[in-house]
């Protein structure tokens, strides 16, 4: 019982190194949403690629997440966290160059790279429950999540820094952003290093009296458990269906407003409203969900999401009527994730919880991918009206979705 204070004190530190590495190495993630499109447009000629950043970035997320938290159980979080910001810096590093050498796939590799702070930023949640209490377990994530509400409404509004940068190192405007972005990368690089020591999965796993390497879930049980597990399933269709279409959404978004004379500034403010709208009321979502259900909150935060992308579809040139479109999507967006993955931990068995929350982050990610890269595609086919209906109704069939899986008849397993 003496070690109890030390422990505290331990988690309290633990959150708050996490909480800054979070505000630094969230600038990115904002940089790649108000810039990537039309960076892309430019540098490839072609409307179709414009969603290529948004897409690859997330790919680049989706892949490295597994291998994180491989990383993670073998070498502990600190070492974890440290590569993928390594290598998230590495990818804004290659995105400054390829604005200088005017080169498509390097930009595409580098956004690739960006999007391993994407799967660190995940990590990160997790590792802020390491050494957590059930009592502290949701006010630790959410001091963590508010953290990155930080740096993702920060990181669009430093495109009005692009001007002023470039006239003091010589490089291309759009390279300004990345510049800073990886700059907060590297910035929270150190902090990792220097402030989780000692590291809080391996204090975790000797205060629980864990030794050796932890058991691991494959995939293919993961999503043998989800079937077994019908609201599990239901709130994994919802929390994909959400992302997918807000990231279609959200991708085109820049180069919509910017097609129609919006100023880097204006762009930075509606995605910075965005980003906030998705991060920031995440605890109101929570609170929500113990209240009025999270299944019912996942179907509620569908329908936001799809009166959001309509709005954005119906509203042509007028700036503030997209900004109040993208907010919906995005307020949508929180409550769908945070009440779609409150179903997921608590329908899930003992071990394969983490496996199965794993699977779920990867679909998402995939599928944030597919619709970036479908609605690159589909602006040049259909223009950003019929990306936002399309989107509309996608969301709407997925919130039918939730209902019908989730009703199914389920199979009792044995807890573990």
């Amino acid at each position: 019982m003496a070690g109890r204070p030390d422990l505290a004190r331990l988690r309290r530190r633990t959150v708050a190194v996490l909480a800054a590495a979070q505000v630094l190495g969230g600038l990115a993630a904002g940089a790649v949403v108000s810039v990537g499109s039309p960076l892309a447009y430019e540098l490839s000629g072609e409307e179709a690629w414009s969603g290529v950043m948004t897409t690859a970035s997330t790919l680049g997320a989706a892949m490295a997440s597994l291998g994180l938290a491989r990383l993670a159980v073998a070498r502990g979080r600190r070492r974890a966290l440290s590569t993928g910001l390594a290598l998230a810096a590495s990818g804004a590093a290659g995105i400054v160059l390829a604005t200088v050498v005017a080169s498509f796939p390097l930009l595409v590799a580098g956004a690739a790279l960006i999007g391993v702070g994407s799967a660190v930023n995940l990590q990160s949640r997790f590792a802020a429950t390491d050494l957590s209490t059930p009592a502290s377990r949701p006010r630790d994530l959410s001091l963590v999540v508010w953290a990155s509400t930080v740096g993702a409404v920060v990181g669009p509004n430093l495109v009005g820094l692009d001007g002023w940068l470039s006239r003091l190192s010589g490089l291309p405007s759009s390279a300004g952003v990345f510049v800073l972005a990886g700059v907060g990368m590297l910035a929270a690089l150190v902090v990792v290093q220097v402030g989780l020591r000692p590291d809080p999965l391996d204090v975790a796993g000797r205060t629980h009296g864990v030794t050796g390497r932890r058991r691991q879930v494959p995939v293919r049980v993961a999503a043998a458990t989800l079937r077994r597990h019908p609201p599990a399933a239901g709130a994994v269709v919802g929390v994909i269906t959400a992302h997918a279409v807000m990231v279609a959404v959200m991708a085109m978004t820049p180069l919509h407003m910017t097609g129609h004379g919006a100023s880097s500034s204006l762009i930075g403010l509606t995605v910075s409203v965005h980003l906030a709208a998705m991060f920031a009321l995440s605890p109101l979502m929570g609170m929500l969900a113990s209240v009025a259900g999270p299944r019912r909150v996942l179907v509620a935060g569908l329908a936001v999401v799809a009166v959001g992308a309509a709005t954005c579809g119906a509203a042509g040139g007028t700036h503030a009527l997209v900004t109040v479109g993208l907010t919906l999507v995005g307020a949508g967006w929180s409550a769908a994730t945070v009440a779609g993955s409150s179903i997921v931990a608590g329908e899930a068995p003992g071990p394969e919880r983490v496996a199965i929350q794993g699977l779920s982050d990867a679909l998402m990610l995939f599928a944030g991918a597919g619709g970036g890269l479908l609605a690159g595609v589909g602006l040049g086919l259909i223009g950003f009206a019929g990306i936002g209906g399309t989107s509309a109704a996608v969301a709407l069939g997925g919130g039918v979705a939730v209902l019908v899986v989730s009703r199914r008849r389920g199979t009792v397993t044995r807890r573990v």
